[in-house]
């Protein structure tokens, strides 16, 4: 068994992991993190197999990493298996659904245009807190239906939530109290009564009045809608207008044939993945390259390595958007696909569209990387727009 002692979770590795998943690439198909008593499948196969093997690689037993936290958020959608996580997905998923999505479009449009019009007009703005934040916020939780005070910490408790994802470290403690305060919020504030009863939020409740679900688990539910809604797609956007503006020849193919915006798409996803990993617990003995795993081995699927994996992706540092890459796996795959990925794609299309209209070149001004035990990206990217292409030097 391939033993290794790197660190995913210091400062450096939050910012850069990529040389890490490299070594642990090459270092075996399996490697063991003793630091967490965690195995990780740094590679794309095994990863993928993983994901679409529930029955082997479960996530009953939670999906995290710090041994509390997971026995806590048992029974939640991600932290759960067929039967009963497809009862719970059926209800969470259902205003996420593909065909939904012709519903939202005209408000993101109508917003899209506003907000991309305005700060190209102003030539120079931070492209994750004024352009990727927007729609999530505007829309999205208007969408969700909480109460006034539940959307302004929004972003707060989503960041909070994904901190908790990761080891005990100090990141981890510190947001443990903004995790309680939005549990409480769940309970008692976001209830009918108090939230949009047209809102996502209120069709968790009327679920529950129909029998589908317990009600008991509805605050726990709003889980679902506040993380995967905010900071993944806020950070896809943020990562994907960075690798433009460092890859000015990507943006002239786009603006030229907009039919690559789907693959482009998909090419920073696989590039830059907003989530690095989630875990999952063997149900079975099982092995993996000729390693053998026992029965209730915490297995670590990096998915922001498989997707750099040069096995799979040939020059996979390089930035493609004729790659098309549509079996990346930073949605993941089989039953826990994220259920939030079709609005995560229509926001992310909507924007470029409206970019690619108005903007013939990005310039990265200064950049901020986010620090976070469960995501990965940038904090802040102020950037210059260019409506005209310059005359070559």
């Amino acid at each position: 068994m391939p033993v290794s002692d790197v660190d995913l979770y210091t400062e450096e590795a939050r910012v850069d992991p990529y040389p890490i998943y490299e070594e642990l690439r090459e270092t075996g198909a399996v490697v063991y993190l003793p630091r967490y008593d965690l195995y990780a499948l740094p590679r794309y196969d095994d990863v993928r197999a993983a994901l679409t093997n529930w029955q082997t690689f479960s996530s009953a037993r939670s999906v995290f990493v710090d041994p509390l936290m997971n026995a806590q958020l048992e029974g939640i959608t991600l932290c759960s298996d067929p039967p009963d996580h497809t009862a719970l997905r059926s209800v969470l998923g259902r205003p996420l659904r593909q065909d939904r999505m012709r519903d939202v479009t005209p408000r993101l449009e109508a917003e899209a245009d506003r907000v991309v019009t305005e700060l190209v007009e102003r030539g120079r703005f931070d492209a994750a807190t004024e352009l990727a934040e927007h729609l999530p916020m505007t829309v999205v939780s208007d969408l969700v239906g909480l109460p006034d005070r539940g959307r302004t910490k929004m972003l707060e408790w989503a960041a909070a939530i994904w901190n908790v994802q990761g080891p005990a470290n100090t990141r981890f403690t510190e947001a443990m109290p903004v995790v309680e305060e939005f549990l409480a919020f769940a309970a008692n504030d976001a209830v009918p009564g108090k939230i949009d009863p047209g809102g996502w939020a209120a069709h968790l409740y009327q679920a529950a009045d129909r029998g589908e679900i317990s009600k008991e688990t509805c605050p726990a539910l709003m889980l679902d809608y506040v993380t995967p809604s905010l900071d993944t797609t806020i950070l896809a956007i943020t990562n994907m207008i960075a690798l433009f503006a460092e890859h000015p020849d990507q943006w002239g193919l786009l603006r030229a044939d907009r039919s690559l915006i789907p693959h482009a798409i998909n090419e920073s996803l696989r590039l830059e993945s907003p989530v690095p990993q989630f875990s999952r617990v063997l149900t079975e003995n099982h092995e993996i390259d000729g390693i053998p795993l026992a029965a209730g081995s915490r297995v670590a699927l990096l998915y922001g390595s498989a997707n750099r994996d040069g096995r799979h992706y040939p020059d996979p540092a390089r930035f493609d958007i004729t790659r098309r890459p549509s079996d990346h796996l930073a949605f993941g795959r089989g039953e826990h696909v994220c259920v939030g990925m079709h609005l995560a794609r229509l926001e992310l299309s909507t924007l470029l569209e409206r970019l690619a209209d108005q903007v013939a070149r990005f310039e990265t001004l200064s950049s901020t990387p986010l620090i976070n035990n469960g995501l990965r990206g940038l904090k802040h990217l102020e950037v210059a727009v260019h409506r005209d292409t310059p005359a070559a030097a």
